[in-house]
Formats: C-alpha cells, structure tokens, sequence
C-alpha cells in the first residue's frame, strides 16, 4: 500500500505531469507532421489562405492575385503573381498571419502552409492536458483528455491544413483555460482577502480588481475573433460564466445579495479584461490592413456590399437602401487624405465600412450560395456529413501501386471527418454533463455545456447558407472535457480498488482503446492513403458520407 501511495504521489508530480503533457503534445506534433506536404495541392480553401497568408508575410496586406496563380506556385514560382490592388477578404486575419510565418519560414508549398496548422494542432493537445488537469486533479485524467482530442480525425485533419479552424479552437481553448485559472485565483485571492473591514457587506473589492488570468483570456479571444468572428459567442458565454463564478464565491463567503454586488464589483472589471481586451487586442491584428487603407479606399470602395435592402436578390448585386451599390463609396473614400492622428481615425472608419461590407457577406450574400459538402449543424455531433478536402480518383490496377483486381480501381482521398466512436460517446457524455450542472452543481460540467452549446448552438440559425461540419472542431475540446469528467465520475473520487473503480476503470479504458481503432481503420482517409474502391466503401459507412 505504502508503494501504490509512492507511485501516485510520483505520477501527480507536476515536473512528471509536465514531462507527459509535453511528450503527448510532440506525439501528436509527429503525426500531424508526418508526410504533411502530401497531398501537393491546395486542399479545398486552401487556395485562399495560403495565397492570402503569403501576401499579408511579404506585402502587409493580401492582394489580388493572377488567374493561373495556383499552377505557378506549385510549380515552384512565387514572384509576379500578386497584383497592386488589394483583394477583398471575407475572414479576419490571424490565423493568416501565422500560416504566412509557416510559408516564410519553409517555402511556399504545401508544407509551408500547413505546418503552422501542425504546430497549433500540437499546442492544443498540451493546453488541454493541462486544463482538464486542472479541472479534475489528475494527471492521468488530463492525459487522457489530450490522448482523446489528438485521436480526432476532425482535429488531426485540421492540423494539417491552411485553413483557419484550427486557430480558432486553439486561441478559444486557451482563452477558457485562462478563464478557468481565474476562477481558482479569484477564490484563493477572495479568501485571503475576506476579512478586509472597508469591504462591508459586498466583500473584498479593491484587491480583486486586478485579474492578470482574465487579462490572458482577453488577448486570447482577441487573437481567436482575429481569426473568426464566432468566437464572439464563446466570449459572452464564459463572460457571464465568470460573473457567475464570482457570485458563487462571494455567496459562499457570506455575502448576500451576491449575484447583484457581484455584478457591479466582479462584472465590470471583467468586463474590462475580456471584452475590451479583446476588442483592442481584435483591432491591433489588423494593422496590416489599416497601414494600407488608402489603397483599400481606392479599389474595393465601391464594389463591395455596404447595406442589404432584404430584396432578396443575390448573385453578385449589392444593395444600399433599397437601391443598387455600384457607384457608391464608403465615405472615407471621398475625403481628403488625413495625416497624423486623424489619419488613424479615417483608417479606423475605412475598416469599419470594410466590416459593414464582411457582415453582409456572411449574413446575406451567403444565403444565395449552394455547396456540394454543405451540412444543418442540427446533425454535426452526429457526423452526418463529412467533407471531402482532396480527391485523386479512377487509379487502374497496375499504376501507382493500385493492387485493386480488374474491374476496380484505387483512389485517394483526405475526408474532413470526426473520430464518430468520439462524437458518438461525446454526445452522451454531454447529456451527462447537463444533468451533473443543474443536479448535482458541478461547475466543471459547466464549462463542458457551456463551452459545446455556445460553439455550436449559434449555428442553427446559419442553416439556409452552405456551412460545413468542421466548423463544430471548435466544439471538440468541450466534448473531450464532458467525456473525461464522465470517465472521472465512473472510476469515482476513491483511489483504493473497489468493484466500482474496476468497472470504471474497464469501461473507459476500453472507450480510449475504441476511439484509437477507430482513428487507426480512418487513417487512409485522413492521410491522402491509397485505397482500393472497395476498402473505401469500408469506410464510408453512410451513403449521405459520400
């Protein structure tokens, strides 16, 4: 007994759990790695990332480029291909300017642009090691969770492509583990500050007031609404979640009327370090846009969408008040060029217009696109349409290593599609974690629901315009943390054996050891592997995959 008691005290160890979190975080950076200029292409939009990234690295702001730009540069030529003229993008910049690091460091080819994607993909298996274990305690918990969001085929596939998704779930991830860390500060600094007599009946105010963790998630959802704008749902989720935390606390402290005083002297500050935080930290990225306004003011000014009339009419017609756009400008376009401070406000009014023209895009242009991969977010935690990202199909038996009999042939294929052993348990685990936070007041299932509803949820009212599975990748880390709370409530608080810690044991070990042959019999269609049709029917278990 003494042994097991020494072997637990070594396994908790937090030089032994840092040491493992970083070991599965360079396993999951090899996987990622392994052969990740393969497919040599641009998969899917990569083809707008990766020519935007490289512009915004080398020019400071993404121009247009030439037709034939794609043959050329995976033809090895990346100069004369951009034009002077700025191109209209419909995304915030972020994540473009960590996959235009990847290009300037390694090349513009495949590799370069998507080994940014690897090394973010890695990064986040590290930052949930370490929240889980701070939600739970346990080490082997938060390996656990790490094991289970690298064994996605969701989050594995993204981190080996330029797309933006990626960046998304990782600035949110790191955000909420901020958030998360705050809330053990804020207790541990609100007891030691409990008997401070100025504070009276609200409780401690002054030496609260300064919440470095919250800072850290204001630059972190900053960085991720730099990347994509629907992090700005995560941010008022856990926004609130913070001030509700806070109440809790002061409530436990003795402090009545908590959720109102914790509103005024916990809500605003944190409203500060967040949402302000965030939205500083959201204009600063971009500043490659704002140095370059001018030539925004000239060339996109007019052409873009300004105003939506609800006419209905699409196709390329923009609206202002009912009438059609062309001709009209933004205002700063007409004005006389500004110097000195009055220059940064002229710019700030140009990329205010340019995100009136974005909104308009996402929320009504959109609505008039039709994809072939397009999916209702109302069956994304059910996988139920997978997209394809890359396709090399009709390879004869006897070429490129096809050993498919005659009549057949091979094919390869990269499929953007979740672990479903994963997603399947997650979403039971999921209806577990909202019975745990309203019966039985665990926070931490919490932040499971809170973390899945406010990444996902949102989305079913985007259902009338082409959107994708993969964008519910940003829900993964929340369903990981409901599935490991699940498995820490099987195994129970207990470390001496008992029946019960067998069976729980048994079961979630053996869910850990489903998703991995899971991941593994998906792998060629992660990787761009060579199948024969037939193994490839093996895998596409519905026909609405194909």
């Amino acid at each position: 007994m003494a042994a097991a008691r020494t072997v637990r005290a070594r396994v908790e160890d937090p030089v032994v759990s840092w040491t493992a979190a970083i070991a599965l975080a360079l396993v999951a950076l090899a996987l990622r790695l392994w052969n990740l200029g393969e497919p040599r292409e641009f998969e899917f939009d990569e083809t707008y990332y990766a020519k935007d990234a490289w512009s915004l690295a080398n020019h400071g702001y993404v121009r247009d480029y030439v037709d034939d730009a794609n043959e050329q540069i995976l033809a090895g030529t990346t100069e004369g291909l951009w034009e002077s003229e700025p191109s209209m993008i419909v995304h915030p910049e972020v994540g473009k300017w960590l996959i235009g690091l990847g290009e300037r460091l390694f090349g513009m080819d495949p590799f370069g642009w998507r080994v940014a994607s690897a090394v973010v993909g890695a990064l986040m298996v590290l930052v949930m090691v370490r929240l889980v274990r701070r939600m739970t305690g346990s080490t082997v918990l938060g390996l656990t969770a790490g094991l289970l969001l690298s064994l996605d085929g969701l989050h594995f596939v993204l981190s080996r492509l330029a797309l933006l998704d990626i960046f998304l779930a990782f600035f949110t991830l790191c955000a909420v583990a901020c958030v998360v860390a705050d809330r053990d500060w804020y207790r541990a600094r609100l007891a030691a500050l409990a008997p401070d007599p100025v504070a009276s009946g609200w409780g401690p105010v002054r030496g609260l007031l300064w919440r470095p963790w919250l800072l850290g998630a204001g630059v972190c959802f900053g960085l991720a609404l730099g990347t994509k704008w629907t992090a700005a749902y995560p941010l008022a989720a856990f926004g609130i979640l913070v001030w509700a935390w806070s109440a809790g606390a002061r409530r436990a402290a003795g402090v009545r009327r908590a959720t109102l005083r914790s509103a005024l002297v916990d809500g605003v500050p944190a409203f500060a370090w967040m949402v302000l935080v965030a939205m500083v930290v959201y204009v600063a990225s971009w500043t490659g846009w704002l140095v370059h306004a001018p030539e925004y003011e000239q060339s996109l000014s007019s052409t873009q969408y300004t105003r939506y009339s609800g006419t209905g009419q699409c196709e390329g017609d923009s609206f202002v008040d009912g009438a059609p756009a062309e001709g009209r400008r933004w205002p700063t376009a007409t004005e006389p060029d500004a110097s000195g401070p009055a220059e940064a406000v002229q710019s700030l009014r140009s990329l205010w217009s340019y995100h009136q023209d974005l909104f308009t895009f996402h929320t009504h242009f959109l609505s008039c696109s039709s994809h072939t991969y397009a999916s209702k977010p109302s069956g994304w935690l059910l996988m139920n349409r997978p997209v394809g990202v890359a396709a090399d199909t009709g390879i004869e038996p006897g070429t490129r290593g096809c050993d498919a009999p005659e009549g057949s042939d091979c094919l390869r294929q990269v499929l953007l599609l979740g672990t479903p052993v994963l997603w399947w348990g997650g979403l039971l685990a999921l209806l577990v974690a909202v019975a745990t936070w309203v019966g039985a007041r665990d926070w931490r299932a919490g932040v499971a629901v809170v973390g899945t509803a406010s990444t996902w949820l949102p989305w079913l009212q985007y259902d009338d315009r082409p959107i994708f599975l993969f964008y519910v990748s940003l829900s993964l880390p929340f369903v990981v943390i409901a599935i490991v709370l699940a498995m820490g409530r099987l195994v129970g608080p207990s470390r001496v054996p008992t029946p019960r810690r067998t069976v729980g044991v048994v079961l979630s070990g053996s869910f850990v050891v489903l998703v991995l042959l899971n991941f593994a019999w998906f792998w060629p269609v992660y990787t761009n592997g060579l199948l024969t049709h037939s193994e490839w029917l093996d895998r596409i278990w519905f026909q609405r995959w194909i």
